[in-house]
């Protein structure tokens, strides 16, 4: 005998309640983008407090990965010294270098210099995710930049490193909170030289001691920390459209790209309102061309070991 259509609709009704209520009693509502708002996990937070890193999946759709891929491409191609100075270099190596011997590109601030950038998706999304991060501080955009290691770059390196030691100390901007992004645009890997990180050393919010890895900041910008012989190194392996988010004293950096293919990643970083504030009233931009940097906040190239 058929069944009446009638029991088709209340069985499929059926079923349709019964995997929400599965996902409600067994699953964390997270974890989703909706719009430009992406709900983070519970978890995410709770690794971010206490392992000073944590890795975000699917932060970006493919749709808008293209349009953002599009820009990022054209911008590495056009950039150079004679336009963007010193924000457009290898940040491991003398300023100097010719752009053909680059291992890694570390373009600075390209929002700035390329004002489509300004209020894409990425931005959009990661504002939110930063106010889930602190809630109740008023989150802002400090600065961005743009990341591209070449194939076969064993160099393309970025040296142990706190982010702090590039920035003004906690006398000038008390409230250090801060919360990086870097959106995978190539699938991050050990062999391509993804993010690594030492878990928790960020917690007590303690800045190393750090050199310079030239004589001088003309020499090279980035500075370099050592780890202690019972340091544990993670990886942070990211897949495309996916982030990673980092906090401000974690210790981390990366190593070379032995890959065939390139690991391009772009970065952005949200700090609390009056910290950008007190940092743009010192003249500090984050860009390499500022006379404010590194040099005049924490003079490492003057310090001695400690």
């Amino acid at each position: 005998m058929p069944v009446p259509a009638a029991s088709y609709v209340l069985g499929s009704a059926i079923i349709v309640v019964a995997i929400f209520l599965r996902h409600s009693l067994f699953s964390e509502d997270c974890g989703y983008k909706v719009g430009n708002q992406y709900k983070i996990c519970k978890s995410t937070v709770d690794s971010f407090r206490t392992q000073g890193l944590a890795i975000i999946n699917d932060v970006i759709s493919e749709e808008d990965l293209l349009e953002i891929e599009a820009i990022y491409d054209r911008y590495m191609a056009e950039g150079s010294k004679e336009k963007q100075g010193r924000d457009f270099c290898d940040m491991s190596k003398p300023y100097d270098t010719p752009r053909e011997e680059y291992s890694v590109i570390n373009a600075m601030l390209p929002r700035r210099y390329y004002p489509e950038l300004q209020g894409n998706a990425y931005e959009r999304v990661a504002s939110t995710i930063a106010q889930q991060l602190f809630p109740g501080a008023e989150m802002v955009l400090d600065y961005d930049q743009l990341l591209d290691k070449n194939p076969g770059a064993a160099d393309a390196q970025f040296a142990w490193h706190q982010d702090m030691a590039y920035w003004p100390s906690p006398a000038m901007t008390p409230d250090t909170r801060t919360v990086t992004f870097s959106l995978a645009l190539d699938s991050t890997t050990k062999e391509n030289g993804c993010i690594r990180y030492v878990a928790g050393t960020g917690v007590e919010k303690v800045l190393r001691h750090h050199k310079p890895l030239g004589k001088t900041k003309a020499d090279a910008h980035a500075i370099a920390l050592t780890l202690r012989d019972d340091e544990e190194v993670s990886y942070a392996q990211v897949k495309r459209g996916s982030v990673s988010v980092h906090d401000e004293y974690v210790v981390h950096g990366s190593g070379g790209n032995t890959s065939k293919g390139k690991r391009r990643t772009y970065v952005i970083a949200f700090r609390v309102k009056d910290t950008v504030d007190r940092e743009r009233a010192a003249g500090f931009t984050h860009s390499h061309n500022d006379e404010v940097n590194w040099d005049v906040f924490n003079n490492w190239d003057k310090i001695q070991d400690q």
